[in-house]
């Protein structure tokens, strides 16, 4: 594996798999017995505002398709 210029390295598929790293997912290194090791941060989202999210899941119905929805939203 090779670092590029900006310090940038490639996380094999088989480790993102393993930690349920996902496109735009938090991670850190920390520096154990002289290895470095990558984690998957937890969600750190205020609990008021994960719970404004979750108070709003379903309030759409399911009357209209999702297309619909963004035409209806979008003004198309």
């Amino acid at each position: 594996m090779r670092v590029t210029t900006k310090g940038q390295v490639t996380i094999p598929t088989r480790i993102r798999g393993y930690l349920g790293i996902r496109p735009h997912c938090d991670v850190e290194f920390t520096v154990r017995e002289g290895l470095v090791v990558l984690s998957r941060t937890e969600d750190t989202a205020p609990e008021g505002l994960r719970k404004r999210f979750a108070s709003m899941r379903g309030v759409l119905g399911r009357a209209l398709t999702t297309d619909q929805w963004m035409r209806a939203t979008r003004g198309g």
